[in-house]
């Protein structure tokens, strides 16, 4: 009997872990069109958005969970007006320098940055009460994106910008900047579940 509770238990927490990730992701997401795909390789054209964002020293990994503190913080109400503003996916990270060619996770200081839900702009958003946070605005932009799922550890993501620097040299693109890493569903959500991404801005 006790043995058959446990299965079931499990069994609970499992379904609950399948259906969180997807259910927990519907939030918006930044508005683009799909210029073009090719497998996991798409070309889009982003829409100008706002974001919120903040530099944070260390890790790759101990940096985004540090800045989504920070940003959930004021996303949650830690504002000058005290304002709630909906969530939306993904957290995005960047290295805030360029990295060196093959050494793509190897930087000590990142930027953590939350695109503002569509409805807000500058002149509406409330001020941030912390300092670090800086809101910015950004024009319609074009990228080139690898998507996968899985782990998206410093390995996984060094070999996926590798793909996807290969994928814009055979293709003629030009990409420029620091990779930008995407990261749609909550930490809990079951690896086969995630959606996770490397983005470079193209002329394309």
């Amino acid at each position: 009997m006790l043995i058959w509770l446990a299965s079931l238990a499990m069994l609970v927490i499992a379904g609950a872990a399948i259906a969180a990730g997807p259910l927990m992701s519907r939030v918006e997401h930044p508005k683009y069109d799909t210029v073009s795909r090719d497998g996991d390789f798409e070309i889009r054209a982003y829409a100008p958005m706002i974001i919120a964002e903040a530099e944070v020293q260390g890790a790759r990994k101990p940096a985004i969970e540090e800045g989504f503190r920070i940003i959930g913080g004021y996303i949650f109400g830690a504002n000058q007006g005290r304002m709630k503003i909906a969530m939306t996916a993904p957290v995005q990270q960047q290295a805030a320098a360029l990295p060196a060619p093959g050494d793509e996770t190897g930087s000590d200081r990142w930027k953590v940055s939350f695109v503002m839900p569509s409805s807000w702009s500058l002149d509406t958003l409330p001020p941030p009460a912390d300092t670090r946070i800086k809101l910015n605005s950004l024009p319609a932009q074009r990228m080139v994106a690898i998507t996968f799922s899985g782990s998206y550890s410093d390995g996984i993501i060094a070999e996926k910008t590798r793909e996807l620097r290969d994928y814009a040299q055979r293709k003629g693109l030009t990409v420029t900047g620091s990779p930008l890493l995407a990261f749609y569903n909550p930490p809990w959500t079951l690896p086969m579940l995630r959606r996770n991404e490397v983005m470079l801005a193209c002329s394309c």
